[in-house]
């Protein structure tokens, strides 16, 4: 059976990846960052996301997804806007792991009532 809180979350990073590779240029245009260092953090977060997407049937996965958080909210240090568009994947984050655990709780207990009634 497919976890609803494994597919909202890869949606959420994937989603995610893209903000975070489109920050890359702004990095180097806006923010004076050095190409390299903007390349490595911009696109380094993004193959990030992409790569935990596909991992996240594993528990551990989910905490690295938060700290995927906490870096896009802190890349704002170096991009004003990042503040808000990482607040946002944050917030977005949350809800999705959130809800997708509720969601999971619930159908487990629905499934053990079935099969008690039978």
């Amino acid at each position: 059976m497919r976890s609803p809180r494994r597919g909202m979350c890869a949606a959420i990073l994937s989603l995610e990846a893209i903000a975070l590779g489109l920050s890359t240029p702004v990095m180097i245009a806006v923010a004076d960052v050095a190409t390299g260092t903007a390349l490595a953090i911009g696109l380094g977060l993004a193959l990030a996301c992409i790569l935990l997407a596909g991992l996240l049937r594993n528990e551990a996965a989910y905490a690295v997804g938060w700290v995927i958080q906490v870096a896009a909210v802190a890349l704002g240090f170096v991009v004003p806007m990042m503040f808000l568009v990482g607040g946002i994947f944050a917030l977005l984050w949350a809800t999705a792991y959130f809800l997708g655990k509720k969601i999971e709780r619930e159908r487990a207990a629905a499934f053990a009532a079935h099969d008690a009634a039978r």
